[in-house]
């Protein structure tokens, strides 16, 4: 499942999760794969609704916190502060954080279910979504998840040295991720300076000719996936200055009325921003523009769908992007993009896909949905995997009791119930 997780009981406590959070069934133990927000939100979770619960925490990497600490942007320190949080649960004497240990590899998902009551998948998307489009894999062409990796020092992404020695990139997808790659790129350096953004990064983004970066989305306006935050940010970058195309925005203003409140407000963002003229720019962004030796933009480009990475002369490197335009059928989040046959080609020396992560199966006894990327389930409950439900020596007590009276209303001392399933009925499994 993705970063949200999955789980099922293993033994050692009948009945699940509700009776376990009763005063008076047995303390349970519960294992949690992965030390993210997931991972820790869920141990949370286990250790304030019962008083004796005891959960330990496996993860792959030496240090703690997934997301928290490798994806979140490193200028929004913020967002971060819920390490504190986090930091006081590990602390805890029924909390135990175990680095370093791979799940799959040094321990299986059976020896797991075999120490304890539950196993909590929470593990992540350790993976990306590709375009599947010719040229993917030129140089000069990454994963939003990669790129990501590097500038937040993600161990398997710090060899990545993106080349940034072109003037243009292009970024495919309109969330909160590509905005947080474009605001990087962008930056003046004495802001990503003052965050905890890795010194190699810091180093190449210092020797960056990267001045100009697109957006490129399938879809409209009204179906960008990335907050008015994040867009305000980008729009009050120093030195960055927003290109958005009025003809992308017209009509949309009626469109919205009825619009949730935060879609309406993000778009009436947007349309105010495509129709500001130089002179109505805020003063910090004036002021910057003014400051900046070589100015640096950033655009948001709509209903264009990639359809092939074009390379050099030498067919190594990315130049360009084909891409087929598009039009909306439907409405709302549930418009699909169908290309019109049109199609146009923009110059880019650098390419960054955020289309989405996706996860990668954990152990072979796992299920796992390759086409989806995730762990197939019901409510968080992993579906395809039988649960264990062992028998206490308090409930072959009960079995054993009905046997005698069985037995006593037939004369014997005993009438041994023979199928197992009546067993569990009896016992209420």
């Amino acid at each position: 499942m993705g970063p949200g997780g999955a789980c099922w009981r293993g033994g050692g406590v009948p009945g699940g999760f509700k009776r376990w959070l009763s005063s008076s069934a047995p303390a349970p133990r519960v294992c949690v794969v992965g030390s993210g927000p997931a991972g820790f939100y869920t141990a949370q979770h286990i250790l304030k609704h019962h008083n004796g619960a005891q959960v330990d925490i496996y993860e792959k990497l030496p240090v703690p916190f997934g997301l928290v600490r490798f994806g979140v942007a490193p200028d929004h320190p913020e967002v971060k502060n819920v390490i504190n949080a986090f930091t006081q649960t590990a602390r805890l004497e029924r909390c135990a954080y175990y680095g370093n240990i791979t799940v799959g590899r040094d321990v299986t998902v059976a020896e797991l279910r075999q120490a304890y009551h539950a196993v909590v998948l929470s593990y992540g998307a350790e993976d990306n979504r590709v375009l599947g489009i010719p040229g993917e894999n030129l140089s000069g062409v990454y994963s939003a998840r990669a790129f990501v990796g590097w500038y937040n020092g993600l161990p398997e992404n710090r060899d990545l040295k993106p080349d940034l020695s072109c003037e243009t990139a292009l970024i495919v997808g309109h969330g909160n991720v590509a905005l947080d790659i474009a605001r990087i790129l962008l930056s003046p350096l004495s802001l990503l300076r003052k965050t905890d953004i890795t010194d190699c990064s810091l180093a190449a983004l210092a020797c960056s000719k990267v001045k100009r970066v697109w957006l490129v989305g399938r879809r409209g306006p009204l179906q960008v996936a990335f907050t008015i935050k994040e867009l305000r940010e980008m729009i009050n970058l120093p030195g960055a200055r927003p290109v958005l195309n009025p003809a992308d925005f017209t009509g949309l203003e009626n469109a919205i009325k009825d619009a949730p409140r935060p879609r309406k407000r993000l778009t009436e963002l947007m349309i105010k921003t495509a129709l500001e003229k130089p002179g109505e720019k805020t003063v910090e962004v004036q002021a910057a523009a003014t400051q900046a030796v070589a100015p640096r933009e950033w655009g948001l480009k709509f209903q264009r769908s990639p359809q092939e990475v074009l390379p050099t002369a030498d067919g190594r490197r990315v130049r360009g992007v084909r891409m087929a335009l598009t039009h909306l059928e439907g409405s709302g989040d549930s418009a699909k993009a169908v290309p019109t046959g049109d199609v146009e080609e923009l110059e880019c020396g650098l390419v960054l896909s955020s289309i989405g992560y996706r996860s990668l199966p954990l152990d072979p006894s796992v299920p796992f949905n390759t086409q989806r990327g995730i762990i197939p389930n019901s409510s968080g409950r992993v579906e395809g995997v039988p649960g264990v439900h062992p028998v206490s020596f308090s409930d072959w007590e009960k079995i054993d009791a009905a046997e005698v009276a069985r037995g006593k209303a037939a004369g014997k001392p005993r009438e041994k119930i023979v199928d197992p399933q009546e067993m569990l009925q009896l016992i209420g499994h």
